[in-house]
């Protein structure tokens, strides 16, 4: 049936990002329509391969939309410890959140939860319509509104778009929009992983010298995620394993110190790119999340740069929509998409700059390596300002990632 409708922001993709934008700028009071290809379903049985190291930037974030009440805690891990190392070299440091008067310092979480969540929150709010399984067809961009036309041939309006549709966006690509990319040539494959001692609630990750390998602690004891990032040669051969086999090599890997790792799932490998779109916005168009950048998972906060991207969208947006003006109106995206750039690039840079500094075995390098984590881990107002930058804690957090706003 033909329908045409008019919204104050379409927000394309429904997943974390996306959906998190839409509830955040519904409590502003802006009518929001969320276009999702595929839909939200509640993770049941085994935990599911893709997860994500929340910080607590992010989890106050989902607080305040009122998402978070709404996760199967029971599949929710806080962890409390992190512990680095490189494996070759003597250079390690350990974080605990208690040495900060923290409870934790993050929490590991499936993203199919976080997603099914959000979805539940955005089903309470009467001024979200949410289309579940429609692919966008066409989208026209004029000087007053955007237009969008659904495959179903459903048509709508609204004076913001929001492409938060995914590193692959559909999007960007319509509006041309190029991209500054490189290969890290590196693959990551995801696993979940049952080892013989229990994880304590601490997530790990040791430097190989193909490339990092995290552990993260899961809502069992003994159950965790692993994100095993390596040259995609020997992630061919790792997956060429059989389950034993590949237990055998996760166990040396990480120097016995779980115990005997066994795999009590499919293994996947996905190679691992950093994307940064030219523009994160245009005149009635700003991209969020994975459509604007992806990074290197080595430190797990790709998904938290999303969350920082809705916030500080629903925070632009509703302070436009406050003040009468125009919110799909370039000129005042200006500096949104100044700050959301400037603040990717700092994360791109520092995660390869990690890269670089833990690839290989280059006695300097190596020696480089030892002595800074021994200084990190020794230092406590040095460590300490590193546990917080982790957990998200930055002068220029949006006011929703704050653990105090006003109502």
């Amino acid at each position: 049936m033909y329908t045409s409708q008019t919204f104050d922001v379409a927000i394309v993709g429904g997943g974390m990002v996306g959906l998190a934008t839409a509830i955040g700028l519904a409590e502003a009071n802006l009518k929001v329509v969320v276009i999702d290809a595929s839909s939200t379903q509640a993770p049941s049985g085994e935990p599911k391969l893709r997860v994500s190291a929340i910080n607590k930037a992010s989890q106050q974030l989902l607080i305040n939309l009122g998402a978070w009440q709404y996760l199967d805690h029971s599949r929710v891990s806080p962890y409390q410890k992190m512990m680095v190392w490189d494996k070759d070299g003597i250079g390690k440091i350990e974080f605990d959140a208690h040495a900060i008067s923290e409870n934790h310092l993050g929490a590991i979480i499936e993203n199919d939860a976080i997603s099914f969540a959000l979805a539940k929150r955005v089903s309470e709010l009467s001024n979200i319509t949410h289309i579940e399984q429609q692919k966008l067809q066409r989208v026209a961009f004029g000087e007053r509104e955007a237009w969008l036309t659904l495959e179903n041939g459903d048509n709508m309006s609204a004076a913001l778009v929001v492409g938060a549709d995914g590193a692959n966006s559909w999007v960007r690509q319509q509006c041309q929009i190029p991209l500054t990319f490189w290969d890290y040539g590196h693959h990551a494959i995801v696993a979940t992983v049952r080892t013989e001692l229990a994880h304590d609630a601490t997530a790990r990750q040791a430097f190989l010298p193909d490339g990092p390998l995290a552990m993260l602690p899961l809502y069992e004891d003994n159950l965790c995620s692993i994100v095993w990032s390596t040259s995609p040669q020997h992630a061919e051969q790792l997956l060429a394993l059989d389950d034993v086999t590949f237990g055998h090599a996760l166990t040396a890997a990480l120097d016995s110190r779980l115990g005997v790792c066994e795999v009590v799932s499919e293994r996947h490998a996905f190679p691992l790119r950093m994307r940064y779109a030219r523009h994160f916005a245009r005149h009635r168009l700003v991209l969020a999340g994975d459509a604007a950048h992806t990074i290197h998972p080595l430190a797990g906060q790709g998904v938290n740069l999303g969350f920082l991207d809705a916030a500080s969208i629903i925070q632009t947006v509703t302070e436009l929509h406050e003040q009468g003006k125009d919110i799909g109106d370039y000129r005042h995206l200006r500096a949104l998409e100044r700050w959301r750039k400037a603040e990717a690039m700092e994360m791109i840079a520092t995660m390869e700059a990690f890269k670089r500094l833990f690839a290989g075995r280059n006695p300097l390098k190596k020696a480089i390596r030892d002595i800074g984590l021994s200084l990190v881990d020794n230092v406590a107002g040095l460590k300490t300002v590193f546990v917080r930058q982790a957990m998200g804690n930055k002068m220029t957090l949006p006011k929703l990632c704050r653990e105090s706003i006003s109502s």
